[in-house]
């Protein structure tokens, strides 16, 4: 395919939205190759990735996942449902030792929502209750479920009626989940340590302990959402174990597969998982748990802890960076949040974001906008990320930035302003 008939295909299959928003993300160009931080385009240009929304926390294409992928392949990529498959077992020993083997049971799925779903599910079973406690600016998907617990309006119109009972949480408000108990059927309780979409925002660390401490002595389980800032992300491998929460599980997805294969897990307690325990049938998927992608797990983890002295630099260079642009751009930096290798970037508008989105691309560095709050821009920087990509990745957002302020007191190209929203289609 040549690219124009790529672009016409994409519009044609999915959205114009999507073609043209693809189009404009890559001046016309699209992704041809990729490794380590790098992604190669059909032109020949090279963007710098701080951005595909968290999957490739390892880079593209890691050679000790990529080998243990491509070795699984050659022998038996998918089970046969009724035999017991080795790489699926041992992907889940893995999974519950990296964890300490405080949460012994795991159930893999595909996408983070799969993991949302059978947590929420086994917390409704498990107790007979019904409505879930989540928190405002939460995202954890858009299938059904995990649409119910996500927050922002815009994913929610128009199926309100159908949604499962929620109750979204004021983050400012240690006493919360105590007067959500009141109300009386209560199954679970679920956050993101760091919201991603809301704009890389960590949650009070004292908030979350008394809602969890809360919560277990009323008998409701608690689940930490960490799809996105788990497995080192954000520090630890578990932000919540790392906080000392008690929490009955821990959720991941995006990165666990090394960014290499799809694959998502919920790891918790003996007790929340007894519905399964009991009925094995009670909530299984045709791809669960397959050994192609069960067999990058062992790799990932085991490359993350490798990476993790190194990630740790990086991280407080990134970190001084933008503290440092927020500084100097006072006027249009409205704060800097997030923590280890997940940063927001907010600006005076949603506009004005927008532009600065569009110059980061004109630089090849490529970030996450966050679609649930589009005035802030998600920096999401690989462990293989050197500190020279570290440095010319901040570079670009300064000269962005400059140049979107310039903008704003003068005319905006393309017809007017964009929000990332509006860019990202």
């Amino acid at each position: 395919m040549s690219t124009s008939q790529v672009f016409r295909a994409v519009s044609r299959h999915f959205t114009r939205s999507s073609a043209l928003s693809g189009k404009l993300a890559g001046l016309g160009a699209v992704e041809a190759h990729a490794q380590g931080a790098r992604i190669t385009l059909s032109d020949g240009r090279s963007m710098l990735d701080f951005g595909s929304y968290a999957v490739t926390l390892l880079g593209q294409r890691h050679p000790a996942v990529v080998e243990a992928v491509r070795g699984q392949l050659d022998t038996m990529p998918v089970s046969s449902r009724s035999l017991v498959n080795p790489v699926t077992a041992a992907a889940a020993e893995r999974l519950a030792g990296y964890l300490g083997g405080t949460l012994p049971r795991v159930y893999f799925g595909l996408n983070g929502a799969d993991a949302v779903e059978v947590a929420v599910k086994l917390a409704r079973l498990t107790t007979g209750r019904r409505r879930v406690l989540a928190v405002q600016g939460a995202y954890h998907g858009k299938s059904l479920g995990a649409l119910a617990l996500t927050h922002h309006e815009r994913f929610r119109e128009g199926l309100t009626d159908v949604l499962p009972p929620t109750t979204h949480l004021d983050p400012g408000d240690p006493r919360a989940v105590a007067r959500s108990l009141a109300d009386g059927d209560v199954a679970a309780l679920i956050f993101e340590p760091v919201q991603g979409e809301n704009g890389a925002r960590p949650l009070d660390p004292a908030t979350l302990r008394e809602w969890c401490r809360t919560a277990k002595d009323a008998g409701v389980p608690v689940v930490a959402d960490e799809i996105q800032c788990g497995l080192r992300r954000c520090g630890p491998p578990s932000v919540a174990l790392d906080m000392g929460l008690p929490v009955d599980a821990v959720l991941f997805g995006k990165p666990l597969g090394g960014g290499v294969v799809p694959i998502s897990a919920m790891v918790c307690t003996d007790e929340l998982y007894r519905p399964l325990t009991e009925d094995p049938v009670r909530h299984t998927a045709t791809f669960s748990g397959q050994p192609l992608c069960c067999a990058a797990v062992p790799a990932a983890l085991d490359t993350v802890e490798q990476l993790a002295p190194h990630a740790e630099r990086i991280a407080v260079r990134l970190e001084a960076g933008l503290r440092d642009l927020a500084r100097v751009h006072a006027g249009a930096v409205t704060g800097v949040r997030g923590r280890g290798l997940l940063w927001g970037v907010g600006f005076a508008d949603d506009a004005f974001a927008g532009e600065v989105l569009l110059g980061l691309t004109e630089r090849g560095l490529l970030v996450s906008p966050c679609l649930s709050r589009p005035g802030t821009l998600r920096l999401l920087p690989p462990m293989v990320a050197s500190p020279d990509d570290v440095d010319e990745a901040l570079a670009a957002l300064g000269e962005a930035v400059h140049a979107a302020t310039g903008l704003k007191a003068g005319s905006t190209p393309f017809g007017g302003p964009k929000t990332p929203t509006e860019v990202m289609g």
